[in-house]
């Protein structure tokens, strides 16, 4: 994939207000994240623009936003409480290592061991927490401690995020020149100013203004006790990167019909951490509701995410004191529509006619998603539980046809793979005692998996063995023949008509 696609038309109208309004909602979103991690609210903002810019350059895929996301956050705070920022520095740039490696490898192609009803699952998931996430923002802090909003300002912030949202669905009937987003964002903010109502503000989050971020080298100790008090953290930071990320880009490619790169994107998204770890950002991966705004608002290209990226840090920069009074309200009103759209209502109609394990699975997803905000363990759970039921599907289909030839032979011929799941079932197929002297097992259309396929063909050579039978294996592989212990004066492998896979050891 070429850096900058020119044969593509752009339309630099749509990714210029694309990108405008992506920054208008990814930036609350990387300051509540920063101070929920106990970071400066600048680290969230600098990671929000470096990740941004870098992968929005160099990464798998156009349209694609990345920030600095929460789902990375979370794996940090420990470490922040335990040893400080220094130490979140140089854990964010070896997780970049980590997720470069991982793109040099060529391993981003294990995404399409998801699952549809993972995917289901974990976008339904993602979609009510995006929802739950904007309810933060109906309340205030009194005393020291969070309560609900109540009275005028719960009236007042309640209209605007109607208002906003009306706006968001209104708009697109009388125009598509101009993100909805956008516009409701702007219309918000004038009336709030020129009313001089009191609401909710973003510098009621934290201050945005700032300098161009400086370079730092984390001053840690450079020593195998530092790196075995990171890494762990540094690999799961990559890993659930990873996760997000490629998920966001599978989901981009279905909603766009057309293909990423997940092996550049892990390499990009390396690139950008390990920035983050020396231009003091908190680090982050792709941001699903952001990429959903850019996507709304008509952008197919790489120019969005440049002019989000280089919007925030303008902002950083310049523009702090205007940005700092655009109400939370409409930024709040922008996310539930995101989340309303994310939310795949699809599945409500296809359920009945989706297979009972499948409906299981989408909801576990989900409910993981929603309980643990770790998107990742919900689709690392989802693609196990997908797999097990998998292997027990498989397993009853092996099945054996039987008949005994002229000449007194037993021919078994095995159809349906044989592997741990299959096992049992495959040994019930076998009358040994009763069987003739001589025997035929055919694997013609069938498949030795794994070890304990292996395993169950010698317990089986040592029980004709054991009777004095003669047995013949038909049309296995070469290394099953290898790691047959039983082979030899005992049975008898056919070597005619050989398939030519291999046994996972």
């Amino acid at each position: 994939m070429p850096l900058f696609n020119f044969a593509q038309k752009v339309n630099y109208k749509n990714e210029i207000l694309a990108g405008l309004t992506v920054a208008m909602t990814m930036m609350p979103e990387s300051l509540s994240f920063a101070i929920l991690a106990g970071f400066p609210p600048l680290v969230g903002l600098y990671a929000a623009f470096i990740m941004g810019l870098v992968t929005a350059i160099f990464g798998g895929r156009p349209g694609l936003i990345s920030g600095g996301a929460g789902a990375t956050v979370v794996v940090l705070i420990a470490l922040m409480k335990s040893n400080g920022l220094e130490y979140v520095f140089a854990a964010v740039a070896l997780a970049g290592v980590i997720q470069i490696l991982v793109g040099l490898f060529k391993l981003g192609k294990f995404i399409r061991l998801v699952p549809q009803p993972v995917m289901y699952g974990f976008v339904n998931g993602l979609a009510v927490i995006i929802f739950m996430a904007q309810l933060e923002q109906f309340k205030t802090v009194v005393n020291g401690q969070q309560v609900w909003l109540s009275g005028t300002p719960l009236l007042v912030m309640g209209a605007l995020v109607a208002l906003t949202i009306g706006i968001v669905f209104v708009f697109p009937r009388i125009s598509k020149a101009v993100p909805p987003s956008l516009v409701a964002i702007v219309i918000v903010f004038l009336i709030v100013l020129g009313f001089g109502i009191h609401t909710k503000t973003v510098r009621d989050i934290a201050a945005v203004s700032g300098g161009f971020p400086p370079f730092h080298i984390p001053a840690i100790p450079v020593n195998l006790d530092t790196l075995k008090l990171i890494f762990p953290y540094s690999l799961i930071m990559a890993g659930v990167g990873l996760t997000e990320g490629l998920l966001t880009l599978n989901l981009v490619d279905e909603m766009t019909a057309t293909r990423g790169n997940p092996n550049r994107e892990a390499i990009a998204q390396g690139s950008a951490n390990i920035l983050n770890g020396f231009f003091f950002g908190m680090g982050g991966c792709p941001m699903i509701a952001q990429t959903l705004v850019n996507l709304s608002a008509g952008a197919r290209a790489r120019l969005s995410g440049i002019i989000a990226s280089l919007t925030i840090l303008i902002i950083i920069l310049f523009g702090a004191p205007l940005i700092e009074r655009v109400p939370m309200a409409a930024l709040t009103g922008v996310m539930i529509m995101v989340a309303i759209g994310t939310f795949e209502w699809m599945s409500f109609r296809i359920i009945n006619k989706m297979p009972k394990q499948d409906i299981f699975v989408g909801i576990i997803v989900a409910l993981i998603t929603i309980w643990l905000h770790n998107l990742a363990l919900a689709v690392l759970i989802g693609v196990i539980i997908s797999a097990l039921v998998f292997a027990w599907e498989s397993a009853k289909r092996i099945r054996a046809k039987k008949y005994v030839d002229a000449a007194g032979v037993k021919h078994y011929e095995i159809y349906g793979p044989l592997f741990f799941g299959s096992v049992t079932a495959f040994n019930e197929k076998f009358d040994v005692l009763n069987d003739p002297p001589e025997v035929i097992i055919d694997f013609k259309d069938s498949r030795v998996a794994d070890m304990s396929g292996i395993d169950a063909l010698n317990k089986l050579t040592g029980r004709y063995h054991e009777v004095g039978k003669k047995l013949h294996l038909k049309h296995l592989s070469e290394d099953c023949r290898q790691l047959l212990q039983n082979a030899g004066n005992v049975i008898d492998v056919n070597i005619l008509e050989d398939p030519g896979y291999h046994v996972a050891v």
